[in-house]
């Protein structure tokens, strides 16, 4: 077996560090966002509630939450839309009275093309999935938290916002820049206020999403990294659930790379 196929070591389960929370994802049917999902249930969530497109995919996350006897619930969202987000985080307070952590994941990247060759509803569709919602999430969530005194939300990012070396993805990498701008500033409002905010920067990640854009040979860029293999969406789950747990308490308007040491080589 190669170095490219090295495949990630196995975990402890995680600690009950969640125990009595009140936890909403958004992109929640697949990939990163089911991963933190099923993360946050096992590590003792009250409730899980998962947003998306796609019905389906939501039920399957629901009843594996629900397999680690969590009560979890779907609610179909299209989170570029502010009624809506408005209408999710509604449903969130009319079930269980609060939101205690949100996951703030949906996101989208363009197949693989020169800046020349993209058009505007690519465009559009990048910056309304990666910073609308985000932009429209924080503001129906900051205001319940804000009720409460205290919360906590994580961004998903990206390395690509951080530096980005490939030819082909210009318009996901300025969305995640503006995301990581939008993140801090956000952080620096919310933080008095009793709520956390940071951001996860995946880097490699194998998922659908990616494997769409045009990866190119998987083994070829895991061989580039310094773990020598691509990343899981629950590698990236973990580092969400540390920012989301008190275990980050003194963490606030942070960038956490999950990268297997790209930005570092």
């Amino acid at each position: 077996m190669g170095d490219a196929q090295l495949e990630a070591p196995a975990r402890s389960p995680a600690a009950p560090r969640m125990q009595g929370q009140v936890c909403l994802v958004t992109g929640g049917g697949t990939g990163i966002g089911r991963a933190a999902a099923l993360k946050l249930a096992a590590a003792g969530a009250e409730a899980i509630v998962v947003a998306g497109r796609r019905e389906a995919e939501l039920a399957d996350t629901v009843a594996a939450c629900r397999s680690l006897g969590v009560e979890a619930q779907a609610v179909q969202t299209d989170v570029t839309r502010e009624q809506d987000v408005t209408r999710l985080v509604q449903a969130v307070l009319e079930r269980y009275g609060r939101l205690d952590a949100a996951f703030n994941n949906a996101g989208f990247q363009e197949r693989r093309a020169p800046i020349e060759q993209q058009g505007d509803s690519v465009y559009a569709e990048v910056f309304d999935t990666n910073v609308r919602s985000v932009f429209l999430c924080l503001r129906a969530q900051l205001p319940v938290m804000y009720a409460c005194g205290r919360g906590r939300i994580v961004v998903n990012a990206s390395v690509s916002g951080m530096r980005n070396p490939n030819a082909g993805l210009a318009l996901y990498s300025a969305s995640k820049a503006a995301v990581i701008s939008l993140t801090r500033s956000a952080a620096m409002e919310a933080a008095p206020r009793g709520v956390r905010i940071n951001a996860v920067a995946p880097g490699r990640v194998v998922t659908d999403m990616m494997l769409r854009a045009g990866v190119g040979d998987i083994a070829t860029v895991a061989a580039g990294l310094p773990l020598r293999r691509m990343g899981q969406p629950d590698d990236i789950a973990e580092a969400v659930l540390w920012l989301l747990s008190d275990a980050s308490a003194y963490v606030v308007g942070h960038v956490l790379a999950a990268d297997g040491g790209f930005l570092a080589s």
